[in-house]
């Protein structure tokens, strides 16, 4: 198998950020929030390799265990975005009828009112927590995978294939994950690449918002919020988590991207 060379370099720094989360207590240096420093916003020196925050600590090790931070929670929230959402939408695309419509209409009430507003008065009245945060951000945001997953699985539903699975006398669940959920992989895919950079945004944007990661803890949202202040006096401190951001986004979409050409390339249909 050839893999392109945009996909290889994409494959490459997400392994890597992956990697470097996974391992963040052992790669870092110093300790998330360990004081390092009596001069704040140092810059990147042989000491410490990307400079100090605003308040004297090691923002390599800052960046790292932000890292690690931002990307579980962004994956387990896009996890449970793609199961809860994919599952209701194959459902509604089978059952049709009073069923459909009313899980639809639902679905169409949460997404007339912005996520982020959404997630900030939920958040404003519960302990915010990575636990809380997962929850609501994978819940929230199941409502566009559940209008993808049914979109395709309403049309999937209709093919010679399934019906004749109907035919056979197979159960809903047959029909679900071994008709439709094959036959829809393709466009899932490469959705839940873009829904897992909107995740690290959205966590990032939380964080910002101060209703995010909570101190000590560290993530790129909450990094930047820290050394905004710096950006004033010429400190760039700020400007690394947006690096990261840009430089993951991009990497995850290669990836992305060649695994539906990937899929996209393999037999569509049964039968």
């Amino acid at each position: 198998m050839r893999i392109p060379i945009a996909a290889l370099i994409g494959l490459c720094f997400t392994s890597l950020y992956f990697l470097v989360a996974i391992f963040a207590p052992w790669i870092a240096p110093y300790g998330v929030a360990e004081i390092v420093s009596r001069d704040v916003w140092l810059p990147p020196s042989s000491e410490f390799l990307l400079g100090t925050d605003n308040l004297g600590r090691d923002l390599l090790s800052r960046m790292i265990y932000g890292g690690r931070t931002t990307i579980f929670i962004a994956t387990a929230a896009t996890i449970l975005s793609f199961t809860t959402g994919s599952i209701l939408g194959f459902l509604a695309a089978v059952l049709g009828g009073w069923a459909d419509q009313a899980m639809s209409r639902f679905v169409d009430l949460i997404m007339s009112i912005p996520s982020l507003i959404f997630a900030l008065v939920v958040l404003s009245v519960m302990p915010v927590t990575v636990p809380v945060l997962i929850v609501v951000m994978g819940l929230l945001d199941s409502t566009r995978v559940y209008r993808l997953a049914r979109a395709v699985a309403v049309d999937i539903n209709v093919m010679d294939y399934v019906e004749a699975a109907k035919l056979r006398g197979e159960g809903r669940s047959w029909i679900i994950f071994r008709e439709i959920l094959p036959n829809a992989l393709s466009p899932l895919v490469a959705e839940m690449g873009l829904r897992f950079i909107f995740m690290v945004l959205f966590v990032s944007t939380l964080s910002f918002l101060g209703l995010g990661v909570q101190p000590p803890q560290a993530d790129w949202g909450g990094i930047v919020k820290e050394n905004a202040d710096g950006i004033v006096y010429g400190i760039g401190a700020a400007l690394y988590p947006a690096v990261a951001i840009a430089t993951l986004a991009i990497s995850v979409n290669l990836v992305a991207d060649w695994v539906l050409n990937r899929t996209t390339s393999l037999k569509g249909g049964r039968g």
